[in-house]
């Protein structure tokens, strides 16, 4: 009992360590993320594919109203798992950075600078007295001098780069089917099979075109494209039925 009243006494404040050096708001944001919809991100020899699964709570609810994956920059992307009106916030800056950058310098934003100043966003609210942290987790994806580049994002305002990775729901069983699915000459569209086989691995129903969002970020155009419904049905349909 005496433990449990010595947390409580230090969750209340977002700035506060406790003598075990802990950040208690920190730790339930990060355990927000998990409640959210799976997202997953995949680099690729030409680029760089990101996915969201969509949970729509009616039928009457209308699924292009769930945004899951966003748009940051014309060449990076951003996939969100977590609170939804927070992940909104982090993206409204990224793309003030972005557009900073841009009339500042005449150029577009590396993702790895990109992402460094959402990082820096986020930390500053585990700082702050009166304020919490953003209970979103963030997969950061772009093409940065012609190279693709992934970065995974959390609630501390840590980053990591990876070359596949998920966040949210499931995502400890999502990780294991990527890996072992991940080669290292992987083209986009073999990307976006591997987080569709993945997303299939884990869900109890068949998983439709309806059911998930995936964006690609090609090397060749580097430009943040949405795949179309009719191109998602087609890749689950080329999912063999040893990999379902």
């Amino acid at each position: 009992m005496q433990g449990q009243n010595q947390q409580q006494a230090y969750d209340r404040g977002t700035s506060i360590f406790s003598p075990d050096g802990r950040l208690y708001q920190v730790e339930y944001a990060r355990e927000a993320v998990k409640r959210g919809s799976a997202c997953l991100g995949i680099r690729t020899t030409d680029g760089v594919v990101l996915a969201a699964e969509i949970n729509i709570r009616s039928p009457l609810m209308e699924s292009s109203s769930v945004e899951k994956l966003h748009k940051a920059d014309t060449h990076i992307g951003v996939a969100s798992a977590g609170h939804a009106a927070d992940a909104r916030q982090l993206v409204d800056k990224a793309r003030q950075h972005a557009q900073v950058e841009h009339w500042r310098y005449d150029q577009p934003i590396g993702v790895d600078t990109l992402t460094t100043a959402v990082c820096d966003d986020i930390q500053e609210y585990t700082q702050k007295g009166g304020t919490r942290p953003f209970g979103v987790g963030l997969l950061i994806g772009g093409i940065e001098k012609d190279e693709p580049r992934l970065f995974q994002v959390t609630p501390a305002g840590t980053a990591s780069e990876w070359r596949a990775t998920t966040i949210g729901a499931k995502s400890d069983d999502l990780q294991a089917t990527l890996e072992e699915q991940y080669r290292a000459d992987l083209s986009i569209d073999d990307g976006i099979q591997a987080v569709l086989r993945a997303l299939e691995s884990v869900k109890d129903d068949e998983l439709s075109a309806t059911d998930v969002s995936v964006a690609t970020i090609d090397t060749d155009s580097e430009r943040y494209e949405m795949v179309n419904e009719e191109t998602v049905a087609e890749h689950l349909r080329g999912l063999s039925p040893s990999d379902e």
